[in-house]
């Protein structure tokens, strides 16, 4: 069985880990795609220093790909040539990868427009076989991954995943055209599962492992994991992040991401300033997603921030039902005056009239 291969220098980024943000949907007061707006934040992302864009994912909204809207391939295709006219200017490649959803026939269907239009990999949802077996979701993984590179992808079940267990992860990097994963169950133990599974099975070295766990990111990335197979210790590291949260602030996780990497690699003590910084991170992420309203907001709080940045018009969504949730507005307020070394304020300020011309 043979898969399609990743060009030597988007693998090489890939393996090296970098910053990837999940691409929010740009919209007119109409709720229309607004394709400047879109292209205004895929020039942020790149100048911001991401290494990847992922879009049509959650961040993206599910619902373009309904027939009401019949938005995905538009929307891939906008994100797709605004990065590579900005590559080609730069001389710096961006990974492009394109979420991936459905039961197998359209999963195909959408990975075939992502690899026409210049995507390198795809974002596999599993969303749609809830109560599948694992054979049968180990038999479509095999099946995208002929027409695809895949970046497996572990949702968290509180929206729209499901539990996948160690077997599953076991049998699922042993497929040779997977070259990635997105770690996001918001969750330690099930985490361990998918670095323990790439290690036993021997995949380290050629699989990599980015978080999605918008909860942790700091200390996901500072964490050696160490198994012992066979005998021999085993080291596995979370090597960059495909992150909502990442869709803001993207100039300050590239430094962050930069920082992160030095320590690891240099073996120096994690300072404590670091540690303090995850919390910051994780209490931004609980305003931006808010999470204590089971997560209603995320989409429009992560539009929320880019709006008041000037980056998107408003904080519109597909679904006019979906908003805010009452106090979010204000915890977004209180997050950002106590963390503004989060945010690009200045940097976008500086920038915004360039990407908009």
């Amino acid at each position: 069985m043979s898969f399609p291969a990743l060009p030597a220098q988007v693998l090489e980024i890939i393996r090296a880990g970098t910053v990837i943000p999940a691409v929010p949907l740009a919209l007119t007061v109409n709720r229309q795609f607004n394709p400047l707006r879109q292209s205004v934040l895929m020039r942020y992302y790149c100048e911001s220093g991401a290494g990847g864009i992922a879009a049509g994912v959650h961040t993206t909204q599910f619902q373009i790909r309904n027939e009401k809207f019949n938005l995905l391939e538009p929307v891939l295709r906008v994100c797709a040539k605004t990065v590579d006219d900005w590559s080609i200017r730069n001389g710096r490649t961006i990974v492009k990868i394109a979420g991936v959803v459905g039961k197998t026939d359209q999963a195909i269907r959408e990975a075939e427009l992502a690899v026409s239009l210049g995507y390198h990999a795809g974002l596999l949802s599993l969303s749609a076989f809830r109560n599948d077996s694992i054979e049968t979701m180990i038999a479509h993984a095999r099946a995208v991954a002929q027409v695809i590179p895949v970046f497996g992808f572990y949702l968290q079940p509180s929206v729209g995943g499901r539990v996948l267990p160690l077997e599953f992860w076991r049998r699922f990097v042993r497929i040779s055209g997977v070259v990635a994963i997105k770690v996001a169950p918001f969750n330690r133990y099930q985490t361990i599962d998918v670095v323990r599974a790439v290690a036993e099975e021997g995949r380290a070295g050629e699989i990599t492992l980015y978080t999605g766990n918008d909860d942790n990111i700091i200390a996901d990335l500072l964490t050696p994991y160490r198994f012992t197979v066979e005998g021999r210790p085993v080291v596995v590291t979370i090597r960059g992040g495909l992150l909502g949260q990442w869709a803001v602030g993207t100039k300050c996780a590239s430094e962050l991401l930069n920082e992160i990497h030095e320590i690891v690699e240099s073996g120096k003590p994690i300072p404590g300033e670091l540690l303090q910084r995850n919390i910051e991170l994780t209490d931004t992420n609980a305003a931006l997603f808010d999470a204590a309203n089971g997560f209603a907001g995320v989409i429009p709080g992560v539009h929320e921030v880019l709006r008041r940045q000037g980056l998107l018009e408003g904080t519109w969504t597909l679904d006019p039902d979906e908003r805010l949730s009452p106090g979010q507005a204000e915890e977004i307020d209180r997050v950002h005056r106590a963390y503004p070394h989060l945010f690009d304020d200045a940097f976008i300020a500086q920038n915004l009239g360039a990407w908009l011309a």
